[in-house]
Parts: structure tokens; sequence; C-alpha cells
């Protein structure tokens, strides 16, 4: 089983054929980055659109057993989620509401302060607010899982503690391993973890050691070595895959309405652009690879199995649902 706990490409049926050729059985797909309600509707009936014209490829995924049809008739199931909290506005309403339209992860930020918390680029890390305490109650309610891939460091734990339900970080790597503001400290992975949450491992350059030319055995010695300290059963892969995306949509991610000046993030002093991604991951086709360079780590097959799909599979499962009372 392979499961992608995050990608954001420009999609297309070359990219749906290519996640078929890779053996992937199901993806989280970003459909919102700063847009409001009315605009991340507009994105939902796309996907729809796209459902109805590659039936064979892909199908709408709202529970893990739709990944279990979706391995049964050889397509991938896609999985809806936001990095920002922009789609439910300011009512706590909409949360029940986007659920219902298929959204399954939702960020409380991407990167600066939001209604709910704070950002990995703020000079301050202020916590969940109170909105963002009784936000997460509710997604805990609904089945919308708690996402702080983008959050500060205070913010993750506190949303790790706070929630009823398991939490994630879909796409990020150890700080320790590779030093970029969206990398995770041990306290943060921890706190995400001994909590039931998952941890998504991301091959988006700017979060690997080397960046471009991170080689295969580094990434997955990482892997590896973040098991040990932390148990396999809580691990992903997460890629962050933005295959071919116009270097614009970079600007959109960081800008979006909030400000007129670019925002370089961890990318160069230049305009900001896609960097390169690593000679062993640039499409689906390679999850091979990964699977591949894990073995050699020495981990167990259980465990490779549970990192490229199964851990995320049983998340899935248990997570996705509105909350039940015992």
């Amino acid at each position: 089983m392979r499961i992608d706990g995050l990608q954001y490409a420009n999609w297309s049926e070359k990219i749906f054929r290519q996640l078929r050729e890779g053996g992937v059985d199901a993806i989280h797909v970003t459909i919102a980055y700063h847009e409001n309600f009315r605009e991340t509707v507009l994105n939902f009936e796309k996907w729809n659109r796209w459902f109805e014209q590659f039936p064979d490829l892909i199908l709408k995924g709202q529970t893990a057993a739709d990944i279990d049809t979706a391995r049964a008739t050889e397509r991938t199931a896609v999985f809806f989620g936001f990095q920002n909290p922009s789609p439910i506005e300011d009512d706590i309403s909409l949360v029940e509401i986007v659920h219902t339209l298929g959204a399954r992860f939702m960020q409380l930020t991407y990167n600066n302060q939001s209604l709910l918390a704070s950002g990995c680029y703020e000079d301050e890390d202020t916590g969940l607010t109170r909105m963002g305490k009784q936000v997460v109650r509710e997604m805990n309610c609904v089945g919308l899982v708690v996402d702080m891939s983008h959050s500060g460091d205070r913010s993750t734990i506190a949303a790790a503690d706070h929630s009823d339900r398991p939490i994630a970080i879909t796409h990020a790597n150890p700080h320790a391993w590779a030093p970029a503001l969206r990398n995770k400290r041990d306290d943060v992975i921890r706190a995400v973890t001994e909590n039931g949450g998952m941890f998504g491992f991301s091959v988006y350059p700017h979060h690997l050691k080397g960046k471009s030319e991170c080689s295969l055995q580094d990434f997955c010695e990482m892997v590896a070595r973040t098991a040990e300290r932390f148990g396999a059963t809580q691990l992903g892969i997460g890629t962050d895959l933005c295959q071919d995306q116009p270097d614009s949509v970079v600007e959109w991610m960081r800008v979006g309405r909030w400000t007129k000046e670019i925002d370089y993030g961890e990318g160069s002093k230049s305009a900001p652009g896609f960097p390169d991604m690593p000679e062993w991951f640039r499409d689906n086709r390679d999850f091979s690879n990964i699977e591949r360079g894990l073995r050699a780590t020495g981990l167990s097959e259980a465990e490779v199995g549970g990192i490229m799909g199964g851990n995320w599979y049983r998340f899935f499962s248990e997570n996705f649902g509105p909350k039940t009372t015992t």
C-alpha cells in the first residue's frame, strides 16, 4: 500500500496516470491555500469534473474504505485538505460544512498568524487562540484532522495536547536533520506522535539536507533514525510534491493577499520559484525508490510497509468520521 500524505501538483491526466504507474493508492491533495469559502467550493467543483473525466484513474476519498475500493479497481483515492483555515473564514459552523463537502485535513496556519494559531514564520508564537481551541474541538467532532505542518512549535504542541483526537504534521522533516523553519524539533514530533498523531516526511528540496542534492540514502537513514526515536507506527510519507506547477504559484502560496511584497520564505533572495526535485523522486512513479531505500536501512518489512502507507491507512480509518462516544 502506498499513500502520500500531501501533494499540490498541477493536476492533469498525465499525473493521474503516473499515480497509477507508481502504484499510489491514495493521496491527500491541497485544494486551498488562501481561498475563502466560495473560492474553495469552486475547487471542489473542479475536482468533481476530474472524477467524471477520469473515473478509471481516480475516485473521491472520504473514508479509508475508499482506499480499499481504489486498490481493488486499480485507481487512486483522492482526499482533500486545506493548508490554511481561510475556507472557514471566521465561522466555526463552516467546519462541518467543509467536512461534508469532502475536506479531511485542515492546517490551523500557513506560515503566518491566523485566527486559530501562530505560523512557523512569526517572530512570536502565542499558541492556540480562543477561536483556535473551539475550532479544534469542532474538527474533532466532525472528523476533520488538525494539520500543523506550517505552524509554530508552541502552537503545534498546544494543538496536540488540546485535541481529543490525534493530529498530523503531513509534510515536514526533523529540524535536527535539516534546520529549515518549516522542519520540526524533537519536542514537537514527540508531542504529535505520543498523542497518536502522524508525521509525514517531505521530499520538497527546501526541507532536505543538501536540498536538491540530498541523496536517497541520506533521506532514508533520516527516516530510520526518526523511527528509532519515536516509533515507526506514527510515521508516513508526505512528499509535498508540486509537480508541473508554474513558478508563479509559489508567490500565491507564500503571499496570498496578505502582503504586497514578495515573501521569499526558505528559498534564495531572488524571485521565488520551485527548486529542482532530487533525482530519486521526480514524480509519482518514483515511490519505489523510497521503498527500496527504506529497506536498505534495516527497517523491517512491516515498518517499511507502515511508513509507505499502512500507517496513514490506519490513521484515516480512525479519524475521518464523526467522534464516537462510549
